[in-house]
């Protein structure tokens, strides 16, 4: 053995030896990570960016995870564009209903871009134009938010129809526009009513329901001067932060750590829970719908509610750490410095957040008000 070291270059040996050391720390590393415990579906991994004067998720935006993967574009373009960050989640009910997530074009933003279906063919140019048409049709809407959405279907046209009928949205307008609209361009045969309750109305341009079919995927009010906002229920910070708690503490001693449990009922029947799939599921008690459950992460979770500041923490507030990624982890405030969440060793417990411990050098100032 000593002869081949000898016959072999010292620069290989030394070489060799690195690389040896480095397999050797990345195997270590690994093996760190996996007896944390801490893990989280990382399918809809983002950094969320707070834009000053909005306050991402002022109300909920119900979605499924194929439009919550392009929350991050939004954010970019809304801020880009100049747009008040508490109409993402409104935006995001849209393309909701606009494609659901799919295609190249989730926002079905060509007709607005280039005047023709089919010209936009990456998905991050159709969140572009599609928030700057929305901010462009909003300004021309002067903020009435519903006024927006339809025109958002119709087309600007509609904006110059309302102007002239009352200057405000209703659902009669938009049924008579439609209605007027379809008279023009019936005969081409491209047109057919999209919901049949409107063929006894003749009111097949567009769809005259667009509004209530966007609003679907979203909970919360709309203020006077048409921004999106928080339900006036009083929210999570409040009696009803405490009755969550109350519901929570129920699974102490009762759950196990499972890395995507909870998101079946047999797994909330055999007490199998991470941390976002039990904090749907304390909320859900309490009557509050905070996503799906087989699509909730912390990803999800952390686009709902309102945001709050950290030295304003009530009871019941939701809470995120950095663990194994931004936002890795997730609880509810509980008070004292302790939040309740299912944790990798203990299942669902009393944790604390307190300066020097794991999860208090780990939280990282989000905290949202369902």
């Amino acid at each position: 053995m000593h002869i081949v070291l000898q016959l072999i270059p010292k620069k290989y040996l030394i070489g060799g030896t690195l690389i040896l050391l480095g397999l050797s720390g990345l195997l270590i590393m690994s093996t760190i990570v996996a007896i944390t415990g801490e893990f989280e579906k990382d399918s809809q991994q983002s950094e969320v960016t707070e834009i000053e004067g909005g306050g991402i998720g002022v109300g909920t935006a119900n979605v499924s995870p194929q439009v919550m993967k392009y929350q991050p574009l939004i954010e970019k373009y809304a801020q880009k564009h100049g747009l008040d960050a508490s109409y993402v989640p409104i935006m995001m009910a849209l393309m909701m209903q606009e494609s659901g997530g799919r295609g190249n074009d989730p926002m079905q933003s060509s007709e607005s871009f280039c005047g023709s279906v089919g010209c936009i063919s990456s998905p991050e140019l159709s969140v572009d134009k599609g928030v700057l048409h929305f901010k462009s049709v909003l300004e021309k809407a002067h903020y009435d938010l519903k006024l927006c959405l339809q025109s958002y279907n119709f087309g600007g046209g509609f904006i110059n129809y309302v102007m002239k009928n009352g200057g405000k949205y209703t659902p009669e307008l938009a049924i008579s526009f439609s209605q007027l609209q379809y008279q023009k361009v019936k005969h081409t045969g491209n047109y057919h009513c999209v919901r049949p309750e409107m063929v006894p109305y003749s009111a097949c341009y567009g769809d005259a329901l667009y509004v209530n079919a966007v609003l679907k995927y979203y909970t919360g009010t709309i203020t006077a001067d048409g921004k999106p906002a928080a339900p006036a229920s009083g929210g999570s910070g409040g009696e009803s932060g405490v009755k969550v708690i109350d519901a929570g503490k129920t699974l102490i001693g009762k759950t196990r750590y499972v890395f995507g449990g909870g998101r079946s009922q047999s797994d909330i029947n055999a007490g199998r829970f991470d941390c976002s799939s039990f904090v749907r599921w304390a909320f859900e008690q309490v009557g509050m719908n905070v996503g799906p459950m087989s699509g909730v992460t912390t990803d999800t979770l952390k686009t709902q509610g309102q945001a709050i500041n950290p030295k304003d923490m009530k009871p019941g507030d939701v809470v995120f750490f950095d663990t194994y990624k931004i936002d890795g982890h997730v609880g509810i405030y509980v008070g004292n410095n302790q939040f309740l969440g299912c944790q990798g060793k203990t299942g669902v417990a009393i944790a604390s957040m307190a300066k020097g411990t794991y999860f208090g050098e780990r939280f990282n100032g989000r905290v949202k008000r369902f």
